[in-house]
């Protein structure tokens, strides 16, 4: 494995480490309390309770982050907030579909910022982000991040796709397993396009990076 790969993998956009550290397990306490308490408590109320659970998890999780010293993303912060916000209207108005429309609005979310981006503040997120870690040309920098920017979109259809064809369990198993999975399809796709450029190989001329460019 490459640097280069190894970067797409360790920084992909949707904060998701792949690596067995404390990042990734911060990551995962919502989720996990959240899908644990909903198989562990009896319906129709068992939704609920999970997501009081959700709300405790992501409380918990920016307190961790906090006290571990490590920085707190827009995106960390986007994410509990509406995990604050449309639990809260769950609960108050016993209604689910709050909850399951949070994982839309957040990939959704991040689809909008990836796009606008580089029209209102001329900057390419996922080039800020992986930057420091790849060289790579500016179309194919355009690409990736359109294509991310594609995949959130996707990610957030499917869920409502989910939440509105199929049973509450089905769908808090999808939420527990499907974003992951979607994440290491998008990881793949990514590392696949950038390997068929040639530019994830660790050159060993300059003149390799110009010929990288002119495929892109």
């Amino acid at each position: 494995m490459t640097r280069k790969t190894a970067a797409i993998i360790i920084c992909a956009p949707t904060g998701l480490n792949l690596g067995f550290h404390m990042n990734q397990l911060l990551d995962f306490l919502p989720i996990a309390l959240f899908a644990a308490v909903f198989f562990a408590m009896d319906a129709p109320d068992n939704i609920f309770w999970a997501t009081g659970a959700l709300m405790a998890g992501v409380t918990l999780q920016m307190l961790a982050f906090r006290v571990l010293g490590k920085p707190i993303t827009g995106q960390l912060k986007f994410t509990f907030w509406a995990s604050i916000l449309l639990g809260g209207a769950t609960l108050l108005l016993r209604d689910a579909l709050f909850i399951q429309w949070k994982p839309t609005i957040v990939n959704w979310a991040l689809s909008a910022a990836l796009l606008l981006a580089p029209l209102v503040a001329n900057t390419n997120l996922l080039q800020k982000m992986l930057g420091s870690q790849m060289r790579l040309p500016d179309g194919v920098w355009k690409r990736l991040n359109n294509g991310w920017a594609l995949g959130f979109f996707i990610a957030g259809a499917l869920n409502l796709l989910v939440a509105y064809n199929f049973s509450m369990e089905f769908w808090v198993s999808y939420k527990l397993i499907g974003g992951f999975a979607i994440t290491l399809i998008y990881i793949v796709i990514t590392v696949i396009y950038l390997h068929r450029l040639g530019v994830l190989e660790e050159p060993d001329k300059p003149q390799e990076q110009s010929r990288a460019e002119d495929r892109a």
